[in-house]
């Protein structure tokens, strides 16, 4: 079974939360069309891979088949560094996070090793402020820390003008809230900067 939310497979199907991201699961929506011997296909993208394609709302959660929903960012785009800040940013500034961590995880796949980690967290943090937007706390709270973690390493280099102090700020700030009150935050107005200087 394939968590909705991350994208993993789930290895605790029968648990109510993904053991990889806390996201809850939720009602099911209508399945994939039957196949010729009546039985229900998987979802297949060009290259045959089992993908899921019901069609999301802006934070990236399933709606049914026949929903109109947000396009999803296609996988593989080549970016230079710069191209993929600024894309996830303008995406975190429409209230997009899940589609923002797509970008940020595209950089993290074809990110040097020694800067894979820092291309994880931020991915995490978008996806830290999906889960805070659905009003799943536990969720945020858990990726938000991860992410914060994965990009601590990164603070005294800074590459590409990310603002790791700021994001971590940020960070803290959303957990902090998260905690107290626990309830859904808006997307667009909680998005952090990625960068110095950014407007």
């Amino acid at each position: 079974m394939v968590c909705d939310a991350c994208g993993r497979v789930r290895e605790r199907p029968e648990s109510e939360v993904c053991e990889h991201c806390g996201a809850g699961t939720e009602t099911a929506a209508a399945p994939p069309p039957e196949s010729r011997s009546g039985s229900r296909s998987r979802d297949r993208d060009e290259q045959g891979r089992a993908r899921n394609a019901r069609p999301r709302d802006g934070l990236g959660r399933p709606l049914p088949y026949d929903s109109p929903g947000v396009a999803r960012q296609p996988e593989g785009v080549p970016r230079t560094p710069g191209q993929a800040l600024t894309e996830a940013q303008r995406l975190l500034d429409e209230g997009m996070p899940f589609h923002a961590h797509e970008v940020l995880e595209d950089a993290w796949k074809a990110a040097p090793e020694a800067e894979r980690g820092l291309w994880r967290g931020l991915a995490q943090l978008a996806v830290g402020l999906t889960h805070a937007a659905r009003g799943n706390a536990t969720g945020a709270l858990a990726l938000l820390d991860r992410g914060a973690g994965a990009i601590a390493p990164y603070a005294d280099t800074a590459p590409y003008a990310i603002d790791i102090a700021g994001l971590a700020g940020w960070a803290r700030e959303l957990t902090r809230k998260l905690a107290e009150r626990g309830e859904p935050v808006p997307a667009a107005g909680t998005a952090p900067r990625l960068r110095t200087g950014a407007p």
